[in-house]
């Protein structure tokens, strides 16, 4: 199974290098508008293919995706000092207007799986451009709050003294400052939380969760402040993503795709637990929020909404 990456930044190079290690695909290719960086990427991941799955990778040009199941996108551009969060947007559209189509040309059949941030407006943005091209929104998604929710699990899962996959615990919203952490249905091995928390005899009480969250909301802080960027945890959650849509493994993942009347919200795109198949977004799962929680997810999808209509696209 042929899988393309276009952007071979460190997210996107990232990715291909998780898919090799995890033995998803048999090929990979690598596109980016530097080809001397997409070859030596190329050539990097590949000499560690030998000590992972049998796999194929290589750099080439759009025409190269054909055949493609699934198409990464992680093209962009970076913030510049001074500038607002729309005039990135701005200059990140422009980018995929010149991306999207060519990938849709060569590679007509394949899912779109946006990395680029903000990645709920950009998945928004690759709906709209997909859609120009004849791609269904079915087969267009962002990695979402995937990442978040995975940090959520982990820091509960330690917190209960308990492997993360034992924990159920969705961020929804906006992958960004207004997520939302869903406490209200969050169980562990089965249990509620509040129920697992007088079994085990633990107390997680109002500074725990607020630690908790901080941690979550702040984790890409910490980790750009301390090292410049983030692109290992992406990278191993993109190429959990690629897995379930080459293998239709229907999958329930906090992906962000774009809703259609779910939980009072329509033509926003953002994120949900979400099933996921071999033909892309199948259905939203419509969780069940406290009062709190559904005041913060809408205020998370106004943020999303307001900064999408700003593009006029």
């Amino acid at each position: 199974m042929k899988v393309g990456v276009v952007g071979c930044g460190f997210v996107g190079a990232t990715a291909a290098y998780a898919m090799v290690m995890d033995g998803v695909g048999r090929q990979i290719v690598l596109v980016d508008l530097d080809r001397q960086r997409a070859e030596a990427e190329a050539n990097d991941i590949m000499h560690a293919v030998p000590f992972s799955h049998p796999m194929s990778v290589v750099s080439g040009e759009y025409s190269d995706l054909a055949g493609c199941r699934v198409v990464v996108i992680a093209a962009g551009v970076s913030q510049k000092p001074g500038e607002t969060r729309l005039q990135l947007l701005e200059r990140n559209t422009a980018v995929f207007e010149k991306v999207v189509p060519q990938i849709a040309q060569h590679a007509p059949q394949a899912i779109l799986l946006v990395a680029t941030n903000p990645v709920d407006v950009m998945t928004h943005v690759t709906v709209k451009l997909a859609g120009r091209c004849g791609i269904d929104e079915s087969r267009v998604l962002g990695s979402g709050t995937t990442l978040d929710t995975a940090r959520f699990r982990t820091l509960l899962g330690r917190q209960c003294g308990i492997d993360a996959k034992h924990v159920h615990a969705y961020v929804i919203g906006e992958h960004g400052d207004s997520e939302v952490l869903t406490w209200s249905c969050a169980t562990v091995g089965g249990m509620r939380l509040n129920e697992f928390q007088k079994y085990r005899d633990i107390h997680i009480g109002v500074a725990e969760k607020t630690e908790i969250d901080q941690k979550v909301r702040g984790a890409a802080y910490e980790i750009i402040s301390g090292k410049g960027a983030t692109y290992y945890g992406i990278g191993a959650a993109l190429s959990r993503i690629v897995d379930v849509l080459i293998h239709d493994q229907r999958a329930i993942l906090t992906i962000s795709a774009r809703l259609h009347d779910v939980l009072g919200l329509s033509d926003v795109t953002i994120s949900l637990p979400t099933l996921v198949g071999g033909q892309g977004v199948i259905s939203a799962v419509p969780i069940s929020l406290n009062d709190e929680e559904t005041a913060a997810f809408h205020a998370s999808a106004a943020i999303v909404r307001e900064a999408t209509e700003s593009l006029n696209l």
